[in-house]
């Protein structure tokens, strides 16, 4: 989805465009040569990176609210344990507006806390399947006060704090250093761009990310 078509009516009418199977990670096979310019783009200004020297960053840019990054999220889920080995994979919720914030805020909260593995995919089921709106922070505190085991005093505090407001910020810096126009897409190495309108999908852009990451890991 492109920045221009982020409104609550886009959003919904845009669901349900991708069809199951082609989520699949044998969609990842690709046996034409990737080609700059074409399947991904090379930043003219290198952005910094923070993996560690002997990793290489891998970003997936991604709004809750976003349906195709609902239907991306298991493949992504899938491809993780199988990435190459050097890859630091990190997720970055954009804001294409300021209303954008509060479901930033609602990912670094559950990053800090130890949450995503348990509730990121709950989230989007959570507006996608279950159709409820968590775009405004009320919403959020009264959905997350009903997960088991939650300690909403920490969530609040975690929610409104400086760390949490600093990542937010570092995000928003990001998304604009790699120039992204629409989500999901991803960064690699600070270097490269992709996304699924460049590569012809989502599944063939995990292969395209697999070729970033080999062409920008240290050499021996």
């Amino acid at each position: 989805m492109k920045r221009r078509d982020f409104s609550v009516s886009a959003a919904a009418a845009a669901a349900a465009a991708i069809t199951a199977s082609a989520w699949s990670l044998p969609a990842l096979a690709q046996p034409a040569p990737l080609k700059e310019g074409k399947d991904y783009a090379k930043l003219a200004k290198p952005v910094a990176t923070s993996a560690p020297a002997d990793k290489v960053e891998v970003i997936e840019f991604f709004w809750y609210n976003c349906s195709h990054c609902n239907e991306f999220e298991p493949a992504l889920a899938r491809w993780m344990p199988t990435a190459p080995k050097n890859a630091s994979v990190q997720r970055v919720p954009v804001a294409f507006n300021a209303s954008f914030a509060a479901q930033q805020k609602l990912y670094y909260t559950l990053e800090t806390m130890g949450k995503v593995d348990e509730l990121h995919a709950r989230v989007f089921r959570t507006i996608h399947v279950e159709r409820q709106n968590l775009s405004k922070e009320d919403a959020i505190f009264a959905w997350v006060a009903k997960q088991p085991g939650m300690d909403m005093v920490k969530f609040k505090e975690i929610y409104n704090s400086f760390g949490v407001s600093n990542q937010v910020r570092r995000a928003t810096q990001l998304q604009e250093a790699y120039g992204v126009e629409g989500v999901p897409s991803m960064g690699v190495a600070g270097r490269y761009y992709t996304d699924g309108t460049m590569a012809g999908s989502m599944p063939a852009v995990l292969a395209v990310v697999n070729h970033l990451i080999s062409i920008s890991s240290p050499k021996a």
